[in-house]
């Protein structure tokens, strides 16, 4: 069965287990407060799609009408979330990093303007490891061996760390064109 989803489906059944029931908007809320951070969140209408091959596939259960209903997963919806968990490859990353490329095509234009791409791109990652900071402090307490929010807070510290990461290797890129030049 879980073959024929997009993994999207799955992202959007994993924001369901944490216990309450959404509507569209809600879950599409959720999803830009926490997949932001390491997947793309999905467009209110590929959520409202979605959710609608879900509920086809009895993996969601919808309640109410119109923009008022809510969804939850459904047994069916967790026994397919855990078989792609258990039994699909977990693929590798895909580098689709705007600032790379634009830093791959510095040639073409001068120095300083790379250079103050880097640095945006710095402040940049400052600022969403901030805002990553305060989701990791909203889960401090409930983030215990076998609590809910066990493993989105160690997302969160893999997230943490990795602007972390990120930002000490542009900065060594902004170090090594300021003494090397371009």
């Amino acid at each position: 069965m879980g073959q024929d989803l997009p993994v999207t489906s799955y992202a959007l059944l994993g924001l369901l287990t944490f216990g309450d029931a959404l509507t569209g908007y809600e879950l599409k809320q959720r999803a830009d407060a926490t997949l932001r951070f390491y997947w793309v969140s999905p467009a209110m209408s590929q959520v409202y799609s979605e959710l609608s091959r879900l509920a086809a596939h009895d993996l969601v259960t919808a309640s109410g009408e119109g923009r008022g209903t809510t969804y939850t997963i459904s047994h069916a919806g967790r026994e397919a979330l855990a078989a792609w968990l258990r039994d699909s490859a977990p693929g590798f990353p895909v580098l689709k990093h705007p600032v790379a490329l634009r830093l791959l095509l510095g040639h073409l234009v001068d120095l300083e303007t790379t250079l103050a791409l880097l640095r945006d791109h710095v402040r940049a990652l400052e600022k969403e490891r901030a805002a990553l900071l305060e989701v990791r402090e909203s889960l401090r307490g409930r983030d215990a061996p076998g609590a809910t929010f066990r493993h989105p807070s160690l997302v969160a510290d893999w997230g943490l760390d990795y602007f972390e990461n990120e930002s000490r290797i542009v900065s060594d890129l902004i170090r090594r064109l300021e003494e090397e030049g371009p």
